[in-house]
């Protein structure tokens, strides 16, 4: 999984607030996507990923991100897998962009 591209929160919040065409996937659970987001990010939970990845576009890129930058990677390897080359994961997850970006966003 060490060839999947990386991104920081920061460098994501500058690309988000250029404008960048990127979509934003939780692959949280619907608790977790309850108690905390980044705004414009649409919950996949991880445990539904197949019936979501058929509603996807493979054309898109996806940022996708979950609490630590773990499960996001397990995401982005699945997606891989069926075909998706525009993936993204966000290294540390949203306790890093709480940290890094936005400290309005609590942290579990």
């Amino acid at each position: 999984m060490t060839d999947i591209q990386q991104i920081t929160a920061p460098e994501l919040a500058r690309r988000l607030a250029a404008g960048d065409p990127v979509q934003l996937l939780d692959v949280r659970e619907d608790w977790e996507y309850a108690f905390n987001r980044i705004p414009g990010s649409r919950l996949c939970p991880m445990s539904q990923l197949p019936v979501w990845a058929a509603e996807l576009d493979p054309a898109q890129e996806y940022v996708i991100y979950c609490h630590h930058g773990i499960r996001s990677m397990h995401a982005c390897a699945y997606l891989r897998s069926k075909g998706f080359t525009r993936l993204v994961n966000l290294i540390g997850g949203i306790d890093a962009w709480s940290h890094e970006v936005d400290p309005t966003v609590p942290l579990y």
